[in-house]
């Protein structure tokens, strides 16, 4: 995607992200599996949100957002309060929350996907 020309800039941005991400040796080579547009883990971090938001929460010296669960959900945490989510206030579409998440994700169907599984976790 770094060579496709509607969103170039971005994307080259990403390719040194996650050359930085082995350089830094968080993740091998044969862990740095992501999706078709790059994002990477558990949560499906792209590059440069796992360099700004990764948390190594386990103390292992590495952020790694594959096979590690502290570091996936203290980052994602880390994602969440840096851009303003509120813990026990709504998270619905139109909420202060709902565009925080926008952070994670730009789509708003995938933030709409994230509050009805949340709601589902929490017995609603």
């Amino acid at each position: 995607m770094a060579h496709d020309c509607r969103r170039t800039e971005l994307f080259q941005g990403e390719v040194l992200a996650a050359l930085k991400i082995l350089q830094r040796g968080d993740l091998t080579m044969k862990d740095f599996i992501g999706a078709y547009a790059g994002e990477i883990g558990q949560t499906q971090f792209l590059p440069s949100s796992y360099i700004k938001y990764g948390v190594d929460f386990d103390g292992n010296g590495h952020v790694d957002l594959r096979h590690s669960i502290p570091d996936v959900l203290a980052s994602t945490a880390n994602l969440l309060h840096t851009s303003g989510f509120k813990m026990g206030q709504p998270f619905g579409e139109g909420t202060a929350n709902f565009q925080a998440m926008r952070e994670w994700n730009r789509s708003e169907i995938y933030r709409k996907t994230i509050g009805y599984f949340a709601e589902r976790l929490m017995g609603r």
